[in-house]
């Protein structure tokens, strides 16, 4: 069984062509992406949340976990309910690793990829287990209290008003739903399949990120055959929250570039 995951419409009109954007762990899409998605005129803005994120129901309680795979699968079946075309994708963490597997499971459903602060291998992190076992004892209160440290990069200060807001949405969290995405991230590992990757990848690391620092990202950008990596300064593991602007910068430069010519 697919986890069940809700698409919403950020930005643009349905005929333009469409971008599918992805949350990072924790958060909502439309508070992540938002921004991001007002800045991109020509596109139709699709978003996805997380399980027992935002618009996502929570997870059952009596049915298994789920897979960054089974994750992937359920964001083509939701995308496709709203529009069933191929797409554009970019996702920030999680959503960037959802994205690579839908590159690699789903080749044909996209046609170019960014990757914004995450990375290949999230299953070599050791810490997803305890922080699983953590918010199933504790709930979401442990989480709001440490993740502002890890999310936010130097300009973004302490009076900033989206720290409050990214704190609210985090503490709204389900957390047996936020528990079974932390197991998803122990076991993802697409190194070995990285060379597969068949559309243009733009790989966006923060600065100050350092969860997913600028040289794994560009470690992911060197191991697909269509890379590059760009980094942003004072930015840290939030990039479309964090910096919209030029994060949309990026995206209409990425997005509008040609495809490489065929030998």
């Amino acid at each position: 069984m697919l986890p069940s995951v809700a698409v919403r419409h950020l930005a643009g009109l349905p005929g333009r062509p469409l971008l599918v954007v992805g949350p990072s762990l924790g958060t909502t899409v439309d508070r992540l992406w938002g921004s991001v998605a007002s800045a991109l005129p020509g596109w139709n803005v699709l978003g996805w949340d997380l399980p027992g994120h935002g618009a996502s129901p929570a997870v059952d309680r009596l049915t298994p976990g789920f897979s960054l795979a089974s994750l992937s699968a359920a964001v083509a079946a939701a995308v496709a309910e709203v529009a069933d075309v191929p797409f554009a994708y970019a996702g920030d963490s999680v959503g960037g690793a959802v994205g690579l597997q839908l590159a690699l499971d789903h080749p044909a459903r996209v046609t170019s990829l960014a990757v914004l602060c995450s990375e290949a291998a999230f299953g070599t992190w050791p810490t997803w287990p305890e922080r699983a076992a953590l918010v199933r004892a504790e709930g979401m209160a442990p989480m709001v209290a440490s993740s502002p440290a890890r999310w936010f990069g130097s300009r973004v200060g302490e009076s900033d008003g989206r720290r409050a807001a990214a704190a609210a949405d985090l503490a709204a969290v389900d957390p047996e739903s936020y528990a079974r995405a932390c197991e998803a991230l122990a076991g993802f590992d697409v190194r070995p399949r990285l060379g597969e990757v068949g559309v243009p990848l733009l790989a966006v690391a923060g600065a100050d990120d350092l969860a997913t620092p600028p040289a794994v990202m560009a470690e992911l950008a060197a191991a697909v055959p269509d890379g590059r990596s760009e980094v942003l300064p004072g930015v840290g593991h939030l990039a479309p929250y964090e910096a919209p602007e030029e994060v949309a910068a990026l995206l209409l430069a990425h997005l509008t570039s040609p495809a490489p010519a065929c030998n």
